[in-house]
C-alpha cells in the first residue's frame, strides 16, 4: 500500500525488508532493495546512506514474539537493547527511533501516504451496528482504549456490555477465536490505537482476515477508532463485510 502510493506520487523508494517477515515480492516493486536480519540496524542505516535516504517509513510488522527473540543483535541493537526503559513494544520501537535519529534516518508518520486507508468516523458498510451493538462499541472503545494505555494490546471481544477476550501478544485474530471459545457469537469487536499513539509505528491495523475470523467466529458487528486504525485492502476489507453482513463503524473520541 505504501509502495503504491509512493509511485503514484512520483517518489523513488528505498526498501529495506526484515528476512522471514516481508514478501520477497517486494523487491521488483522497489527502485532500491536489500534484505537484514531481526536485529541488523547497523546494515539498514548503511543502506539508507548510501542511498542518501534521510527519512524512512515503517511499513507491514512483525511478529511480537520474535521481536524479543533477537538471537544475533548487531552493536546498534545492543545499544536499543541495553537502553529499554522496559520490554514492551512500545518501548523498543521508540528507542530504535530515538538511535535511527541519531544515526541520521528520521521515521515519519507510518500513515503519511496512507490517510485515505484510516477508519472514518460513522458506518462504513452498507449495514449499520444496532442500537445495542453501538452501546456494545461504545462500551469496548473505553476498556480497549485502557488496555492500549498499559500497552498490553489494542482490541477486546464485547458481549453485552462484558468483556469477553482482550488482546495480548497472540493478537487480534486470536482474540477473536478465544471469544468464540468462551461465548460463541454474535459479539462485537472494538479496536482503538493507544491514548498516546506514536503513529510512527505500530499503528492498529485491520484487513480482510479480521473479516474471515469474525465470520468464523459469529461476531456480527466492529468498532474501530476513528482516524487511527488502517484498513488493509480497504476496498476488499469492506466488500468482504458487507457479503457477511458485519457492521463496521468507526468511534471517535469518548
Amino acid at each position: 500500500m505504501v509502495l503504491a502510493e509512493a509511485k503514484r506520487r512520483g517518489v523513488s523508494v528505498v526498501t529495506v525488508a526484515i528476512e522471514g517477515e516481508a514478501d520477497p515480492a517486494l523487491e521488483k516493486e522497489c527502485d532500491r532493495f536489500g534484505w537484514i536480519g531481526l536485529g541488523d540496524v547497523s546494515r539498514c542505516v548503511r543502506t539508507f546512506r548510501d542511498a542518501e535516504v534521510s527519512q524512512a517509513i515503517m511499513a507491514g510488522r512483525v511478529r511480537h514474539v520474535r521481536a524479543f527473540r533477537i538471537l544475533k543483535p548487531d552493536w546498534l541493537m545492543l545499544k536499543v537493547l541495553a537502553r529499554l526503559p522496559s520490554r514492551t513494544t512500545e518501548a523498543m520501537l521508540k528507542t530504535l527511533a530515538d538511535v535511527l535519529s541519531e544515526e541520521g534516518v528520521e521515521l515519519l508518520d507510518s500513515t503519511t501516504l496512507l490517510t485515505s486507508y484510516l477508519a472514518e468516523q460513522g458506518a462504513m458498510t452498507r449495514r449499520k451496528p444496532s442500537k445495542h451493538e453501538r452501546e456494545d462499541i461504545q462500551f469496548g472503545a473505553a476498556k480497549a482504549r485502557g488496555l492500549a494505555a498499559l500497552d498490553v494490546g489494542q482490541t477486546v471481544v464485547v458481549k453485552g456490555k462484558s468483556i469477553v477476550a482482550a488482546e495480548a501478544m497472540e493478537g487480534t485474530d486470536a482474540a477473536i477465536r478465544r471469544a468464540r471459545d468462551v461465548v460463541g457469537g454474535p459479539f462485537v469487536v472494538v479496536k482503538v490505537a493507544r491514548p498516546e499513539q506514536d503513529m510512527r509505528f505500530d499503528v492498529p491495523v485491520v484487513g480482510p482476515k479480521t473479516i474471515a475470523s469474525m465470520v468464523a467466529a459469529g461476531a456480527k458487528a466492529l468498532g474501530l477508532e476513528a482516524g487511527r486504525v488502517l484498513l488493509l485492502e480497504r476496498d476488499e476489507f469492506l466488500r468482504t463485510a458487507d457479503e457477511n453482513n458485519i457492521a463496521v463503524y468507526g468511534v471517535g473520541d469518548g
